[in-house]
């Protein structure tokens, strides 16, 4: 594996840099609390935590505008703290109270904001991808410069539901990113035994794809890759895909011990790659910030998380009547 990187110099900016550490610390802070909240049962059902991606989505979104649209899978915490979906709601929605987005029955996996252009973390593996296309169709259809970012990852990127979209996207240019999170374990498989082709994004060239493979460790990188995708896609000239590669920390839901890599390998990428101290010593080492600082901004953001757990454990279960709102009959 990679050797960590000095932090390097670059054009961004002090409040930048801040406003990243922060947006990725956030999620961070926020899944450590969503596991502590499961471990003590407030959480039921599936869970799947982001820690160690936080890169991705905050990288990303720094590229997007608004009116953008963004739809993922079931590993969606990280998405929607980072388009500033409020954590109260989001952990609400966790714990399956009347507070959450979905009030209370969606769960971890099924949240949605219209505000912020969140259509879903989605269940069912790779589905959320031409859905994806869908969104990005619409815009294209009403003339807008918006666009879609289509986040799956390396075990969905074996469906074939993924390839007709891809057929569809690049006939039609449609205004899409897709994000291949590739965070090497899929559900509990690496991505050397499971998949014939090491390079993921490649096989849009299959259909006439452009993209590129991106440090998905490196939020800089990634708001680099995300702006160039998207400007090929707000000038006609979409879609464009992106793999991100990440590594998660954690097992693949709340249940799974992660028997399949040594604990070495993990601690080895949390020393050597791990998003958050890259930018922490970018911001120490430029004279930007003291680590008095940003113990200022763990301090501000725990209380941020621990208030929406508070949030979540005090707002009532859905009432019975709610069973029968949001349906199709």
């Amino acid at each position: 594996m990679a050797t960590k990187k000095s932090p390097e110099k670059s054009n961004v900016s002090k409040d930048e840099l801040l406003t990243y550490y922060r947006e990725m610390l956030l999620i961070r802070r926020f899944e450590e609390k969503a596991g502590q909240l499961y471990g003590m049962g407030l959480i039921g059902g599936f869970c799947h935590l982001y820690i160690g991606q936080e890169a991705v989505v905050v990288g990303l979104e720094a590229a997007a505008k608004e009116g953008d649209k963004r739809i993922t899978s079931y590993r969606d915490h990280g998405h929607m703290l980072a388009c500033g979906m409020d954590p109260k709601g989001v952990m609400a929605e966790l714990t399956g109270r009347e507070g959450g987005y979905s009030r209370g029955k969606g769960g971890s996996m099924h949240m949605f904001s219209k505000e912020k252009h969140f259509y879903g973390g989605h269940g069912i593996v790779g589905a959320q991808v031409p859905l994806g296309a869908g969104l990005a169709f619409a815009d294209k259809y009403l003339g807008n410069d918006n666009v879609t970012f289509a986040y799956f990852g390396d075990g969905a990127a074996n469906q074939g539901q993924v390839y007709e979209t891809y057929n569809m996207a690049e006939l039609w240019n449609l205004p899409v990113v897709f994000v291949i999170e590739n965070n090497q374990y899929a559900m509990g498989t690496s991505v050397k035994r499971s998949t014939k082709s090491p390079s993921l994004w490649e096989r849009g060239a299959a259909y006439g794809i452009k993209g590129e493979a991106v440090d998905g460790m490196d939020v800089l990188a990634v708001k680099a890759a995300g702006e160039k995708a998207v400007a090929a896609c707000r000038a006609g000239e979409g879609p464009y895909i992106l793999e991100m590669m990440t590594y998660r920390y954690r097992g693949h839901s709340m249940s799974d011990p992660a028997k399949y890599r040594t604990r070495e390998e993990v601690q080895k990428m949390r020393d050597e790659k791990d998003a958050i101290e890259h930018v922490r010593d970018m911001l120490l080492q430029g004279g930007h910030a003291s680590d008095e600082d940003l113990k200022a901004v763990d301090r501000d953001i725990k209380a941020v998380v621990n208030e929406s757990a508070d949030f979540a454990k005090e707002s009532p279960e859905p009432a019975l009547e709610e069973l029968w709102t949001d349906i199709y009959a």
